[in-house]
């Protein structure tokens, strides 16, 4: 398989919403080599050769560069070129999803990435760890064409987490400290 869907972990989290504490607060994610080894370890892998299909399951932990991704399991979808090999479309990770950077942390329930749109989409309870700001909300997706990324309430069945209110965003942001000026 190709290693095509984890530009998804490339373009994860630089979100322009949530602001840098300083210029060196950049995410590590920025620059990331996707072309570096994507390493999985996982309890099983089935491979659904019929249905053009993989599933990874048991604790599944996926490292490319400073990039980790944990799941209860991911569901790999693909195709097959002329030459019959496969290349992926679509990543499915679902349970327990966490992404995770040195300078990012993103949690939720289940987390899609839409190889062909180049479109990453976090669902239910979704936190958003930057640099000590933080977001909550029940979707983000992010588009990795354009940049544009978009964090909503819109809870698609899922319950708000304890001490939210369903239906919105709520953040906390870091204000960076600045010298007085003199």
């Amino acid at each position: 398989m190709t290693t095509k869907p984890f530009l998804l972990l490339a373009a994860l989290l630089p979100l322009a919403a949530v602001p840098a504490q300083t210029s060196a607060q950049t995410s590590a994610l920025k620059g990331l080599d996707t072309g570096a080894p994507i390493d999985v370890d996982a309890a099983r892998i089935e491979i659904q050769d019929a249905a053009n299909q993989a599933v990874f399951s048991g604790a599944v932990v996926i490292r490319q560069g400073k990039l980790t991704l944990n799941a209860d399991s991911v569901k790999v979808l693909y195709s097959r070129d002329k030459a019959g090999n496969p290349e992926m479309q679509r990543l499915d990770a679902r349970g327990h999803v966490r992404l995770v950077s040195p300078t990012e942390r993103a949690t939720s329930n289940i987390g899609i990435y839409d190889v062909a749109a180049k479109i990453i989409t976090l669902t239910g309870n979704v936190t958003l760890d930057r640099g000590g700001s933080n977001l909550a909300g029940q979707r983000l997706v992010l588009n990795l064409i354009n940049g544009q990324t978009s964090f909503d309430g819109r809870g698609g069945g899922t319950a708000a987490a304890p001490g939210t209110t369903p239906g919105r965003v709520s953040g906390r942001f870091i204000v960076p400290q600045r010298p007085a000026k003199k």
